[in-house]
């Protein structure tokens, strides 16, 4: 869910002023039609044409930024830290309070950084198969990640009725 919603933002905020110019019909020339073509992900990746890949590093740029920028508004490691000390709660090793708060923090940004470069990889495949193999790929990396989560989540779900059809089972009995 979150991945869904990091991709859809960095990639309606990377296609906006190409929608904003078709919607009003204006033609632009010149040195602002080079940037609209830069933001177009049709041109991205195109050996021919590498300039305009520097869209696809401003939408990589923008996704890692959204990961980082979702995570800090969503988990507080402070708020965290402090609820298992009141709760008597501990990580072993790390002492309540500040320390643990700063622990949650780098272990944060490792995992942030890890799931950020893994949604970025899922984002960008179908770029390069569009640009580099010439290749009609008609989903995005969006769709990927809905598709996964769909399926990870419908695996859950029957897991879920297996067990409880065998508790009922053993229960009756």
């Amino acid at each position: 869910m979150f991945g869904d919603l990091l991709v859809i933002f960095a990639s309606s905020l990377m296609t906006l002023p190409n929608v904003i110019c078709n919607f009003f019909s204006v033609q632009v020339s010149g040195f602002w039609a080079k940037v609209l073509r830069c933001l177009s992900s049709s041109n991205w990746v195109k050996p021919s044409e590498p300039v305009y890949s520097i869209g696809l590093l401003i939408y990589i740029v923008l996704v890692i930024f959204f990961a980082y920028f979702y995570t800090s508004i969503t988990f507080n490691p402070m708020e965290v830290a402090e609820n298992m000390k009141k709760s008597g709660g501990f990580i072993p090793g790390i002492r309540p309070g500040k320390p643990t708060s700063e622990y949650l923090t780098k272990i944060l940004n490792y995992v942030v950084f890890i799931g950020a470069v893994g949604l970025t990889i899922i984002c960008v495949i179908p770029y390069i198969f569009n640009g580099v193999f010439d290749a009609s790929v008609s989903f995005g990396g969006t769709s990927l990640i809905i598709i996964v989560s769909v399926i990870l989540e419908t695996i859950k779900q029957v897991e879920s009725q297996m067990l409880v059809r065998n508790y009922k089972g053993f229960l009756n009995d």
